[in-house]
């Protein structure tokens, strides 16, 4: 059974399995540096369907089903599947996962749903109430807009601290007793505020979070950076990226070369103009389970840290003059 390390790192002695892995994107994400590491391209960003939001839908459907043929399984083999996204009450995950008749749990932690969804994944591996559970997230460039800032059609100027919101998604099935990369350590993040207001420089906003779960981490765990293949958070941006440097080094800690953020990697910044990079549920989760696990699984990294990270916001509380909070979960995946 999963014990606890520290005062908020929870050690899964039992190793819940990552079986298989699946990720899908638009055709924006597709010219990036990582195309050619996804499951499948959709070209046409509608994926044929009449709205954005039903989009959206569609992606997390194709990704689970693309997920299930790759591990050869039924969704009727599937015990619980945590589903999460941007949207109001994660409508593109209920609308998109309806038809599959698995057990359901709608998961919302902003950008840091694709931790949030594996680590309860695991936990319910690790728990024996499961044999198989499935984590996926997605976000939608289009929909993402008309939700938190504008629909595309106004034409409003981005700033040079805006991110670009990935179109795509990313699900994990993580079983008992198996070959493959295994869930080793989880760090739950704590909320917190800097004070930003502003919805176009979510990097800044979710930066304290992340220092602040590695910190944890590090102090639970009594490691160091050095430990580690690779450190990866979700999707602060160039912006985060330096905030959390600077508020790391403070904290006498220096990331080094096995840094990297899902922001950064997912697009070329100036070729394709997405100014401080990317960001989104899809993002972090979309990476994860293609570049990365692919990665781990093949053994080239042995022992990773992926922190995905999320302002906790909501349209209404953007209007109504709110700051951004922030929060950042921690999981620990070793190979097998």
């Amino acid at each position: 059974m999963a014990k606890r390390i520290g005062k908020y790192t929870i050690l899964m002695q039992n190793y819940p399995t990552i079986k298989g892995f699946a990720a899908t994107c638009g055709k924006k994400e597709a010219e990036g540096p990582l195309g050619k590491w996804f499951d499948k391209i959709f070209e046409d960003t509608t994926l044929e369907e009449s709205s954005w939001e039903k989009a959206e839908s569609r992606l997390q459907t194709e990704t689970v089903k693309i997920l299930l043929k790759k591990c050869n399984m039924e969704a009727s083999d599937i015990n619980y599947i945590f589903a999460g996204d941007l949207l109001n009450q994660c409508m593109s995950s209920a609308f998109g996962l309806r038809s599959l008749d698995i057990p359901f749990l709608g998961q919302f932690g902003a950008c840091s749903t694709m931790a949030q969804s594996l680590f309860l994944a695991a936990t319910s591996i690790e728990a024996g109430i499961a044999q198989y559970s499935i984590a996926v997230t997605s976000s939608h460039y289009c929909s993402s807009e008309r939700q938190f800032r504008f629909p595309l059609q106004y034409g409003g100027q981005r700033t040079p601290t805006a991110q670009w919101t990935v179109t795509g998604a990313g699900a994990i099935l993580v079983s008992q007793q198996e070959i493959g990369p295994k869930v080793k350590y989880c760090t739950i993040g704590r909320i917190t505020d800097l004070g930003i207001k502003d919805s176009n420089n979510m990097g800044a906003a979710m930066a304290p979070s992340a220092a602040k779960t590695l910190l944890t981490f590090f102090e639970d765990t009594k490691t160091s950076p050095e430990n580690y293949d690779l450190i990866l958070t979700g999707d602060l941006g160039e912006v985060g990226t330096s905030l959390l440097k600077q508020l790391l080094k403070k904290e006498g800690i220096e990331l080094k070369e096995n840094y990297n953020d899902c922001g950064l990697m997912i697009y070329y910044k100036e070729k394709q103009d997405v100014h401080a990079g990317g960001s989104g549920c899809g993002c972090s989760a979309s990476i994860l389970c293609s570049h990365i696990l692919n990665k781990v699984k093949e053994k080239e990294l042995k022992n990773i840290l992926f922190i995905a990270t999320g302002a906790l916001m909501s349209p209404t509380s953007a209007q109504q003059g709110e700051t951004i909070p922030g929060v950042a979960h921690l999981i620990n995946i070793v190979a097998d």
